[in-house]
């Protein structure tokens, strides 16, 4: 997933942008498409804001057959919380009874920087939506995810540049039992990332999520003890696909993967944008594709010279 564009596609479906009241002849059938409901970030007078546009959408379509919903923008996000467009949703839940799918700030540089988007707790919209398959969210400024409980959910996505390591032991404390692909970009402490190995326990224990089949741990300044903490996790064993990609994996951290426990049972290792050495990826290439693991080391980066002696590694995507 790219944070550069906007979502082309969510949950199987084509992503549609719900469109001005002038426009709106010759709409797509309502569980063809996920539905992107989008204010402007920066508004004009006279610019339609996210809630009443919201509002239109659930009289203009079949709300009952909506499978998928993408928030894109609302009103001034960097200075607003997702709060009233959470609540929104709530509110809709007795007419959304279709909806497999959310993902909430669906937002481009463009629109708002992933660091400055502001969040809240938004667990409560799981609460509202037991039948939910699929939760995305971007940004983790002021984002609330305590301990929940859901039956259905089997895909969470949480994308931030720095996510707090309140956040993460509350997403790992979870009681997800569907939960088949859970993906986190946990980011840099510049930005709140100041979640540690530690607060993951639960789940690299293996204790958490027993359907989970797919884990990435990805976009992290600290991906070398990421890579050794997942070195010895139980929960690799049941693992198809695992992901370390986007964050600062150097040397060290390859070694940790080629010396913990076997990975040739993957389908799939993501270690794109790392910074290891060209021998270390032979090694790794070596190990594990004559066993048919996918191995996607992407391109190597360079770190940066200071000039003063410093070197810097940066995460992909921090502000």
């Amino acid at each position: 997933m790219t944070i550069g564009v906007h979502l082309q596609e969510f949950h199987g479906l084509p992503v549609f942008d719900f469109p001005d009241a002038d426009a709106v002849a010759g709409l797509p059938d309502a569980a063809s498409v996920a539905w992107r409901v989008s204010a402007p970030t920066y508004a004009d007078p006279g610019d339609e804001a996210w809630e009443p546009r919201f509002r239109r959408f659930l009289e203009t379509v079949d709300a009952s057959r909506v499978r998928a919903l993408v928030v894109g923008g609302w009103d001034e996000p960097y200075d607003t919380s997702s709060a009233a467009v959470i609540a929104s949703l709530m509110g809709a839940n007795n007419r959304l009874t279709g909806l497999r799918a959310v993902f909430l700030a669906d937002m481009t540089s463009e629109d708002c920087e992933i660091s400055w988007i502001v969040q809240s707790d938004v667990t409560p919209l799981l609460a509202a939506y037991p039948a939910l398959r699929e939760f995305g969210v971007r940004g983790g400024t002021g984002l609330g995810f305590p301990a929940v409980r859901h039956t259905g959910l089997r895909r969470l996505v949480v994308e931030a540049g720095g996510l707090g390591a309140e956040v993460v032991r509350g997403i790992a404390a979870s009681d997800l039992p569907a939960l088949e692909d859970l993906e986190l970009w946990l980011g840099t402490d510049e930005y709140g990332g100041d979640s540690t190995p530690g607060d993951l326990a639960p789940l690299l224990s293996g204790a958490a999520f027993p359907a989970l089949r797919r884990l990435a741990l990805r976009n992290s300044v600290i991906q070398d003890q990421v890579a050794a903490a997942v070195a010895g996790a139980p929960v690799v064993a049941r693992l198809e696909r695992l992901d370390l990609s986007m964050g600062v994996l150097t040397d060290e951290g390859a070694r940790a993967l080629l010396e913990g426990q076997p990975l040739t049972h993957l389908t799939h290792l993501d270690l794109s944008h790392h910074y290891v050495s060209a021998p270390l990826c032979e090694r790794l290439t070596a190990a594990l594709a004559p066993h048919g693991v996918t191995v996607d080391l992407g391109d190597a980066q360079e770190p940066e010279d200071d000039g003063d002696g410093d070197v810097w590694r940066y995460v992909a995507v921090a502000e």
